[in-house]
């Protein structure tokens, strides 16, 4: 009696439900549209803090207050007279710094791949950085390289150099690039390894059992296998720290001051003066070199689908 009283009710229950063919468009048109709706937020993000801060740069560097186009400002600022020391020292700051992020980078990020004892306690030391703002690492290192600061007092101590030594001085322009190298290097590394290890992360064990299986050593399975698959991952991590080290500003002022120009320390100078022309030619100019060294990385160290081994 039991088993003829539950049987419509497990009739019911494996009763299909039909959409009518309205609710069923409107469903479809709402999931072709929700990837859209995602993007939504960065992409007014984007448009409201970036393209239009530039298109507003572009129009102030081309436009006199009067409304008049003119070529005036980018004049003046190619003849500016700290413009030549401003672009060598940017972009030797980008030359030095930028391959040894890298280097550090690569070593760090494989150290943690082979999960070495002790590496999730140097994860934590070498992300430190990352929580570090600009300016809080140029006076880091300020305390470092200052006449007064640790590496005088070491050496004072140790007695190697009784005299404290003037790293940052203008007279000394090979220490005082150094110390701004270091200083760069020390705080902007960290990124560049957590996108090596994300690269590093997503190569297959499938590809090292088969290289080591065939006798690759490891340095062979490094330069052959680890670093080939991790190009794309390297690629947006040299286009993002390129771009960042042309705008490179906080550090410098913090270890330099005036005493080595670049060019976004040029172009807050000019904004200081009541110059909002001037200082958006500079903006203007390390836009073109970010946009000009982004297209140079794409074109050179784009991967195909057989060098990836897919």
């Amino acid at each position: 009696m039991a088993t003829t009283q539950a049987t419509p009710d497990l009739i019911a229950s494996k009763r299909v439900i039909t959409v009518p063919p309205a609710q069923r468009s409107l469903a479809r048109q709402l999931e072709s549209f929700l990837p859209y709706l995602l993007l939504l937020p960065s992409s007014l993000f984007l448009v409201i803090f970036i393209a239009l801060p530039m298109v507003q740069a572009l129009i102030l560097s081309i436009r006199s207050p009067e409304g008049v186009w003119t070529l005036q400002y980018l004049n003046t600022m190619v003849h500016d007279v700290n413009f030549v020391d401003a672009l060598r020292n940017t972009f030797l700051l980008i030359v030095f710094a930028v391959p040894l992020q890298f280097a550090f980078a690569i070593v760090m990020g494989l150290l943690l791949q082979n999960n070495l004892r002790g590496s999730s306690l140097f994860l934590y030391f070498w992300t430190i950085p990352l929580a570090v703002s600009d300016l809080a690492a140029g006076l880091v290192w300020l305390a470092v390289f200052g006449d007064r600061g640790y590496l005088n007092s070491v050496l004072r101590i140790t007695g190697i150099m009784p005299i404290a030594f003037s790293w940052l001085s203008f007279e000394n322009y090979g220490t005082l690039l150094m110390a701004v190298v270091i200083a760069e290097v020390w705080r902007a590394t960290a990124i560049v390894m957590v996108i090596v290890v994300a690269g590093l992360q997503l190569i297959p064990p499938d590809y090292m059992e088969a290289a080591e299986v065939f006798g690759a050593s490891r340095w062979q399975r490094i330069w052959h296998v680890q670093l080939p698959m991790i190009r794309p991952s390297l690629q947006v991590a040299l286009i993002l720290r390129t771009i960042l080290a042309f705008q490179v500003f906080a550090v410098v002022i913090a270890l330099a001051g005036r005493a080595m120009p670049v060019l976004a320390s040029e172009a807050y100078s000019r904004y200081g003066e009541l110059n909002p022309n001037g200082a958006a030619a500079y903006a203007l100019l390390i836009l073109t070199f970010s946009l000009i060294t982004t297209v140079v990385y794409l074109r050179t160290l784009r991967t195909s689908e057989e060098e990836m081994g897919r």
